[in-house]
């Protein structure tokens, strides 16, 4: 049996917003594993299910570059929002970025790239501004896309400079129709992305994994109503349907007009331009996702699991 820190249940708590208590026992029944403590608070109604990878809660930015049907996007991540909204850090993500564009979404090849006019590269400069600045920071992640035939759009949320924001979207949108009207309906989709957060594009392009977890998840959650099992397999296939409504973005109801499928908004398009529009690609960086914040009171917190 592996052992129930206090660290492990307040891990927990954050990933799901249940009470201390049942957050230590679902880790006791489940030996510490926090993923499928994660799925039994889910099953017993005691976790939101919107809370799958814990809170977006590190502060930085994400910088964003679009050249032409080429698009880059970094996050960089800092302690504070002080720091954030620091023009020496700005000017690096934004440099940043523009390394991305040209070099790739290769993480570590980015790290090894050159940084313009200081003869160090990226991962170098990083370290010198962490002892400039004085507040530890980190190249976390970083997205790029492109298209042949259409248009990459983007949209930059929560902006604090030009080409730096919170959130960070870029589509790609395959047609040889008027460029000028799909960067306009690129644009109204890479919002709708920011708003929504899709995992996947289709339900096809979902993780098997992922979507293998849910099922679990929706039957044991059917099965304590007692019905009988070809019933649960009505009601948990029902329950599928309305997670890739929430999750695909191709089933999503369009937050522009409330009511229409994304999958139609670009039949729709096709139409209105005469020319076929399809969604290549869309790629999505939410600021401080999945990273847990640190919290001020910290050690009378577990203190207080501690003396559970």
């Amino acid at each position: 049996m592996a052992e129930i820190t206090a660290s492990l249940v307040k891990e927990l708590r954050e990933k799901t917003g249940a009470g201390m208590m049942d957050c230590k026992k679902a880790l006791s029944g489940n030996n510490g594993d926090i993923d499928a403590s994660v799925d039994w608070l889910r099953t017993k109604g005691l976790a939101a299910a919107a809370k799958k990878a814990g809170r977006a809660a590190s502060e930085g930015l994400i910088g964003l570059q679009v050249d032409g049907n080429t698009g880059a996007m970094v996050e960089i991540n800092a302690e504070t929002d002080f720091v954030a909204r620091n023009e020496t850090f700005q000017d690096v993500v934004t440099k940043v970025a523009v390394v991305v564009l040209s070099t790739g979404a290769d993480i570590e090849a980015i790290k090894a790239a050159g940084y313009p006019n200081t003869g160090r590269n990226v991962d170098e400069e990083i370290t010198h501004q962490i002892a400039t600045i004085g507040e530890n920071m980190l190249l976390r992640r970083v997205a790029s896309l492109s298209i042949d035939t259409g248009v990459l759009a983007s949209y930059l949320h929560g902006s604090l400079a030009p080409s730096l924001g919170k959130i960070g979207v870029l589509v790609a949108l395959e047609s040889q129709g008027d460029p000028a009207k799909l960067q306009e309906l690129g644009k109204q989709l890479a919002m709708h992305i920011a708003a929504t957060k899709p995992m996947a594009i289709s339900r096809d392009d979902l993780d098997a994994s992922v979507v293998e977890r849910e099922r679990s998840v929706l039957s044991e959650q059917a099965r304590e109503s007692g019905k009988p099992e070809e019933i649960i397999e009505k009601m948990v296939e029902g329950r599928l349907r309305k997670f890739f409504e929430e999750v695909c973005l191709i089933d999503q109801t369009f937050v522009i007009d409330g009511e229409t499928r994304i999958s139609q908004v670009l039949e729709n398009a096709g139409k209105d331009l005469g020319k076929p529009v399809s969604l290549a690609g869309f790629k999505l960086l939410v600021l401080g996702e999945g990273v847990e914040k640190k919290e001020e009171d910290f050690a009378a917190e577990v203190a207080a699991v501690a003396s559970i």
